[in-house]
Formats: C-alpha cells, sequence, structure tokens
C-alpha cells in the first residue's frame, strides 16, 4: 500500500478557518451596532498629516512665529467671548459680569467721554478766544453732566450687587470704578465685548 504523505491541500483543509472569528473580533473592535459617521465628519476627526520639518533656522522662527500668533488670537478670541478661564483678574467673577451686564444694558453718558474730548482738543487748536471760550463752557457742561449719570450707574450698580450678592464680599467702591470706566468706553470698543442688548432687564 502506497502510503500518500499530507499535502498542501491538506493542510489547508485540516486547518481550522479563523476568518469568521476575525471578522467577529473586527466588528466588535470597531462597535458595529452604532450608526456609522458620515464622510465630511469622519474627515473631519481624522487627523492630517504632520508638517515636514523645518529645512532652515529660518522656516522654524517662522512656524514658531505662526504658532504664537494664533495661539494668541485663539486667546484674544476666548477674552472677548467672556470666557472666565482667559480673562485677567480685573474682569473674572460673577461680580464684574454683573457690573458689566448692567453698563452694557443703559445709553450711558460716558460713552461720549472720547469724541467730546477729541472735539475739545480739537477745538484748543483753533487761533480764535470765542472759539475756545465756547470749547471750555461745552467741556464744563458735559463734565457735570457725565458726573450725574456716573452717581446714578454707580448707585444702580451697588443696589444690584447687594441684593445679588448679599456676602459682602467684593469692594463696593472697586466695583463702580470698574462700571465707571468700562461707561467711559464707546460700546463696540469694549473688552469683554457686550452680552446683553441696550435696554435688556438685568
Amino acid at each position: 500500500m502506497k502510503l500518500r504523505l499530507p499535502g498542501r491541500r491538506d493542510r489547508a483543509e485540516s486547518a481550522p478557518d479563523t476568518s469568521a472569528d476575525l471578522t467577529a473580533d473586527l466588528v466588535k473592535a470597531t462597535g458595529k451596532g452604532r450608526p456609522t459617521p458620515r464622510r465630511n465628519e469622519a474627515a473631519a476627526r481624522r487627523p492630517g498629516p504632520p508638517p515636514p520639518p523645518p529645512t532652515s533656522r529660518k522656516e522654524a522662527a517662522k512656524r514658531l512665529r505662526e504658532q504664537q500668533a494664533a495661539r494668541r488670537n485663539s486667546v484674544r478670541e476666548r477674552m472677548a467671548m467672556g470666557d472666565d478661564s482667559y480673562l485677567p483678574a480685573r474682569d473674572r467673577g460673577p461680580v464684574r459680569k454683573l457690573v458689566r451686564d448692567i453698563v452694557d444694558a443703559r445709553r450711558n453718558l460716558g460713552s461720549l467721554f472720547l469724541p467730546v474730548a477729541g472735539l475739545i482738543l480739537v477745538g484748543y487748536f483753533i487761533p480764535n478766544p470765542a472759539v475756545q471760550g465756547y470749547t471750555v463752557l461745552i467741556w464744563m457742561a458735559y463734565f457735570l453732566v457725565f458726573i450725574g449719570d456716573s452717581v446714578v450707574l454707580g448707585r444702580r450698580i451697588s443696589r444690584t450687587a447687594r441684593s445679588r450678592f448679599p456676602d459682602g464680599k467684593h469692594k463696593m467702591k472697586g466695583l463702580v470704578w470698574y462700571g465707571i470706566s468700562r461707561s467711559t468706553m464707546i460700546r463696540r470698543w469694549r473688552f469683554p465685548k457686550p452680552e446683553v442688548a441696550v435696554g435688556a432687564e438685568v
């Protein structure tokens, strides 16, 4: 009787079929059973290829400056949005946020401070005694009205802050000065940016 050695076909037939088990393991690992992400979502999550290393010191310095500029822009955007973790110490906290909202919700005569000061400065350079005299009168009148409006604003800040935060841990004079100094800025130039509309209830 002729003996037949096991050939390649026999070994293939006798070997266990692990493809089914491997497929099942892959299905479990990839988390089948949940919705497949869309192509644009998957592309957004997929990290792009890393940039090639710089070929010179000048290129490396340029990349560093670009990264620092992008980081500064991101931090500034967070600060402008009022993100408390990015704000400086003088602007942090719910009490300071309340003061900003009180100022931004009203029409302040202090917001005309810079335009009026610019006009007064121009009037001083006009070599006409009558114009200079009127300039001084306008400045004095505006200054008196500004003081009155600031007193009203300061009282509202004090009253609202005491009612909302009765613990008394904050310095009222500092809050009032913080609000008055913000009111002297033009609304679009205020930082952090206003988050309430003019006339809103605070």
